[in-house]
């Protein structure tokens, strides 16, 4: 009887060892193949600003692509709806920002909940917001006389913003908050055709990020009046800042931090995070951000799932004191 059990444990034993290289086979490391980052905003705008390089970077780390898919509309929500519902293997990525913060007090009826259906990895880049006018149009060469004009002048002037809802929207709508002013909101499908617009003169000014403004202030195409917070932009030192101004308590910061589908493995995540942070630490990134005035935080993963439940309440606050609506 010794001797049949102990065959059998043989066999029982040699079966798993023949098992083991096959299920090791099966579960191939992160990424064995392209990667979809999506980015749920037109091409042109900030999101798209840091998304592409980061995806060049990525593929030079990781010998794998990162394929940028545009999903723009409804104020980014289109696109974080549909990444939403992806498969949850690590191979569909989502790319967002604070506007995914501020969608749940804008959008009532959301088929997704940027708290629920997603798992928060990692902060990106953080950007202040930068008041820029069309120089042909607006024709104040400082905060002061841009400030005089539209007190002087409610509704005469215009702003374009990236969707109602967005944080270009909302720093528009604190801005007449705090200024006690009104400029007309003109929401396009993203940051980029807003900006196209902008610089075209077919709007007259745009509560932007700075990431996505920065190579067309630099160029002279539009003129930068004020960035947010109460410090100058090291990119930019001769902008001032707000609290320079006299708005001590306009600060908005634009930031994009990277999701995955909920239910996407533990080790799964762990990877994407090690390979976003060694992409995010090569020189090439560094000073790209940089240059679009951005900061690459350095928060953990934890602290980013924090960050972002904390920016839905801050927003919803902000919300609901500007009155802001959707259009």
């Amino acid at each position: 009887m010794n001797s049949t059990i102990h065959r059998r444990e043989i066999l029982l034993g040699a079966a798993g060892l023949a098992a083991w290289p096959l299920a090791g086979l099966a579960q191939s490391p992160w990424p064995a193949k392209p990667v979809t980052l999506v980015v749920p905003f037109p091409a042109g705008g900030g999101t798209d600003a840091f998304a592409r390089p980061l995806s060049a970077q990525f593929s030079k780390v990781t010998g794998k692509t990162l394929v940028v898919d545009n999903r723009g509309g409804a104020g980014g929500t289109l696109g974080a709806s549909i990444a939403s519902k992806a498969q949850p293997d690590g191979y569909t990525l989502f790319m967002g920002a604070v506007h995914h913060a501020i969608a749940p007090s804008m959008y009532p009826k959301l088929d997704y909940d940027i708290e629920k259906d997603f798992i928060p990895l990692m902060l990106l880049a953080n950007v202040p917001q930068v008041l820029v006018v069309n120089p042909k149009r607006v024709t104040a060469n400082n905060f002061k006389d841009f400030l005089a004009y539209v007190k002087a002048n409610p509704g005469k002037l215009n702003y374009a913003s990236a969707g109602a809802g967005t944080s270009h929207h909302l720093a528009g709508e604190l801005f007449k908050q705090q200024t006690g002013t009104f400029i007309t909101h003109i929401p396009y499908r993203g940051a980029g055709p807003a900006l196209q617009d902008l610089i075209a003169g077919n709007v007259d000014c745009m509560f932007d990020g700075l990431g996505s403004s920065a190579q067309h202030i630099k160029a002279g195409r539009i003129k930068a009046l004020m960035v947010s917070g109460k410090s100058r932009n090291p990119a930019f030192p001769d902008v001032p800042c707000a609290a320079e101004v006299g708005l001590p308590d306009y600060t908005v910061t634009t930031w994009y931090g990277l999701w995955t589908p909920k239910g996407t493995p533990a080790d799964v995540q762990a990877r994407i995070i090690e390979d976003m942070k060694k992409s995010l630490a090569g020189d090439e990134i560094k000073a790209i951000w940089a240059n679009n005035g951005a900061e690459i935080p350095t928060i953990t993963q934890a602290q980013f799932s924090a960050f972002v439940g904390t920016e839905v309440k801050r927003w919803a606050a902000v919300v609901k004191s500007s009155g802001a609506v959707l259009e």
